[in-house]
């Protein structure tokens, strides 16, 4: 297993920012992103990033291990199981699938990463509550921006994975994934069981980055980011959607947890 700890300031992660999802926290319909409102939240956030350019803001914190999959599971360094879940309605004409299905059930491999921009800036001033908006959804921003970040230097330098050094798009395409591989974050449509972070954790180690873990398997700070990297040249985001008692059953049963304690993360699964 290969780790790495980075380090970027604003001025580094600016140019990564994708502002849809910044519009979309503040409710503002993609429609509407050349109006008035929402000229002046984004200059608000780009005065905030120019007064801290020079700052170290945001840590990430990526590892390189061996794995191979086992149907529905990722064995990573042979000593870590990794259950997942498969789509049980995908569209006609294509197949249910699985993160598992881009991992080589012989030899491949897998990267883990987290990202955090906990000391981004100066405490907000919790009585403005523009400003502490502000601040969290900015924060937020940079903290998926040294994601991606990251995860080009990860895919183009040798010494981290290199899977792809010829690689030379812009912020921009990066932000449209026009990348080889993906980058799947807990408690999203592909990997939607929240409490999968603390098997990444035991071999990842958030608090090396300065993210603590609740009982519910929640990031503090807030402005976190963790899940991960595959390299295979079919992989592709999907949804798990709704899942099917007998699956929770098998999740539970692979992951040697009961169903009920399953359930309070994967309630929306469960319609």
């Amino acid at each position: 297993m290969k780790k790495a700890i980075f380090t970027y300031t604003a001025k580094q992660l600016t140019p990564y920012i994708d502002w849809s999802y910044f519009f979309h926290t503040w409710g503002i319909n993609a429609n509407d992103t050349g109006g008035r409102e929402a000229f002046e939240v984004r200059h608000d956030a780009e005065l905030l990033l120019e007064e801290h350019k020079d700052n170290a803001v945001a840590r990430a914190l990526f590892a390189l291990c061996d794995a191979r999959s086992n149907e529905d599971d990722i064995i990573i360094e042979e000593y870590t199981t990794l259950p997942l879940l498969r789509q049980q309605h995908a569209r006609a004409g294509e197949s249910n699938l699985c993160l598992s299905d881009f991992i080589s059930p012989h030899s491949d491999k897998i990267g883990l990463f987290a990202t955090t921009a906990s000391g981004a800036f100066a405490r907000a001033d919790e009585s403005d509550d523009y400003h502490r908006l502000l601040v969290q959804t900015t924060a937020a921003r940079l903290a998926e921006a040294a994601a991606t970040l990251m995860h080009k230097e990860v895919r183009t330098k040798r010494e981290l994975w290199g899977y792809a050094p010829d690689e030379d798009l812009t912020p921009a395409e990066l932000n449209a994934e026009k990348f080889r591989g993906i980058r799947p974050a807990i408690g999203y449509p592909s990997l939607p069981d929240q409490s999968v972070i603390f098997v990444i954790d035991n071999i990842l180690h958030l608090r090396d980055i300065g993210i603590e873990i609740t009982q519910n398997g929640a990031m503090l700070p807030e402005a976190s980011v963790c899940g991960l990297m595959l390299a295979h040249n079919a992989a592709r985001y999907f949804s798990v959607g709704n899942i099917s008692i007998e699956q929770l059953h098998d999740y539970a049963q692979r992951r040697g947890l009961s169903t009920e304690h399953l359930h309070k993360f994967l309630y929306k699964n469960l319609r």
